[in-house]
């Protein structure tokens, strides 16, 4: 087998993964439709869910509150001391969550986990709130980025599970009951006062943390684990009830769109055998189709399955000396070197950011990352190796870029940063390319926060998500008025700002 082989074999596979023009602009056009059919209606997809939450933060907010982030496979508690001139100073612990609670029988396992580690936290940086029984109650923000019926700030029922949870009964609960309840039990001086995703997480952390005089952030959006966005919507777009409290004053809230689950019925989200087969093995086939395409926890997967497809080409052996280890249908052994190709879900995404942001001509960090990540000797992966994975790695980053743009811009074109026609006849969204030509309105800025390991660590993701905006008719050019700011731990410390403003 020769290199060049291997190369267009590879290079194959990889134009499976384009998404071009043509499919963005229907991907943005069937983006808007679902999100007013969301605004009108309950619905199980891009749920459109209203947070409640009507007020961007201004940065002169004073005072300590606390977070809490479930957003993965993390948990974070976070507490924040505002200052009130667009400063803070936070603390925050990390702790993986094992397997074993993710897809535990009770919800009580889950949630007094949590509390056990906020206790943990409190030990460690606030110990005089556990030792002066006069202290004042702290408020906590619980981050909660699963779908959710969010029936007020403070309370929202589970709906499904996703992120590799499954904890069936929690679904229909009360999340921040659950967790209040788990706090109590504990004694602990703290009471759950908003509830909030990680992308309305972001949006606060950043408006709080820019320059007064600043526009205010209100889009935000995680393109990490999962995948998620948020938007600050007009009230009297919001036709579907509205049960819980607000602050009418302002006529604005900030919408979850819930958009991992756009377009499950596939029409026009782009298909791959790699796709059909990574969906087919996960927890929720026919779910969370968006998010399976464009989020860190399952681009390693595509990635793999790539690769096996790539391997099963009798022209091509790859890693070589390995082929006898990727027979069809034999079960990973002790007795086999090289299992993580065999075995499912076992390529983890970052592999994706180290390929792209190798340029070296003999590609030896790719290669090193290849042998560890494979648990193959360094000999065995060549250079023409390197270059077919990294080949299709492109592709499928590339092709997750492209998405995570086409679904911001739609946002924007919702929320009237951009315009956009009415709904027609038969419920289409129509692009308005004859009154807004390559991005009219040039002085608008849009300030988006984004947060995430995708965006933070892929080279080049932001930069694929410009090039979609400036498709779009309605932006084009307009394009470099759009600020996308990284927001470390945005959801967290965004958490403890919104649990500020609810109290």
């Amino acid at each position: 087998m020769s290199g060049l082989y291997l190369e267009t074999a590879a290079t194959s596979i990889a134009a499976q993964f384009e998404y071009n023009d043509k499919d963005v602009l229907k991907g943005v056009s069937e983006f808007i439709r679902e999100m007013r059919l969301g605004l009108a209606e309950e619905r199980p997809t891009m749920c459109q869910i209203p947070t409640y939450l009507t007020h961007v933060a201004s940065g002169s907010e004073k005072g300590l509150a606390l977070a809490v982030d479930l957003g993965g496979t993390n948990l974070r508690v976070c507490s924040v001391d505002l200052h009130g001139d667009t400063t803070y100073t936070a603390h925050h612990s990390r702790i993986a969550v094992p397997r074993e609670i993710m897809l535990a029988s009770h919800a009580s396992t889950l949630f007094s986990f949590i509390a056990i580690q906020i206790k943990a936290f409190f030990l460690t940086y606030h110990p005089r709130f556990l030792e002066d029984e006069n202290t004042s109650i702290l408020r906590l923000g619980f981050t909660f980025s699963f779908p959710v019926h969010q029936k007020s700030i403070n309370s929202g029922t589970l709906l499904r599970w996703t992120k590799g949870f499954e904890i069936a009964d929690a679904v229909g609960k009360d999340v921040c009951q659950l967790l209040q309840f788990e706090i109590d039990a504990l004694g602990l001086p703290i009471q759950v006062t908003a509830l909030v995703n990680d992308a309305a997480g972001t949006i606060m952390a950043r408006a709080y943390s820019l320059p007064l005089s600043s526009t205010r952030t209100s889009i935000g959006a995680i393109f990490g684990t999962g995948t998620n966005g948020v938007y600050l919507e007009k009230v009297a777009n919001i036709k579907k009830p509205l049960y819980g409290k607000y602050d009418k004053s302002t006529g604005e809230m900030f919408i979850s769109i819930e958009w991992g689950s756009f377009d499950n019925n596939l029409a026009v989200l782009p298909v791959t055998p790699f796709d059909i087969l990574l969906d087919k093995e996960s927890i929720n086939p026919g779910n969370q189709m968006f998010e399976k395409r464009v989020s860190g926890m399952f681009l390693g997967e595509l990635l793999r399955l790539s690769l096996l497809s790539l391997n099963a080409d009798p022209n091509i052996i790859l890693f070589s000396g390995c082929n006898d280890q990727l027979e069809k249908n034999v079960p990973p052994t002790e007795d086999k070197e090289n299992l993580v190709l065999l075995s499912k879900w076992s390529v983890d995404s970052s592999i994706l950011s180290i390929a792209e942001k190798d340029k070296s001509e003999f590609m030896e960090p790719f290669r090193k990352a290849i042998s560890e990540t494979f648990k193959l000797p360094g000999a065995r992966v060549s250079l023409a190796d390197a270059k077919a994975v990294k080949i299709i790695a492109h592709a499928i980053g590339k092709r997750a870029a492209r998405l995570s743009g086409m679904s911001t811009a739609a946002v924007m074109l919702q929320a009237g940063h951009f315009s956009t026609l009415p709904l027609d006849k038969g419920s289409e969204v129509v692009i308005k390319e004859e009154v807004v030509e390559m991005g009219e309105n040039k002085s608008a800025t849009v300030d988006i926060g984004v947060d995430g390991s995708v965006i933070e660590f892929y080279p080049g993701f932001e930069s694929y998500m410009r090039e979609t905006f400036r498709i779009i008719p309605e932006i084009g050019t307009a394009e470099i008025n759009i600020k996308l700011g990284i927001t470390k731990d945005g959801s967290s410390v965004g958490a403890a700002i919104i649990a500020l403003l609810a109290g």
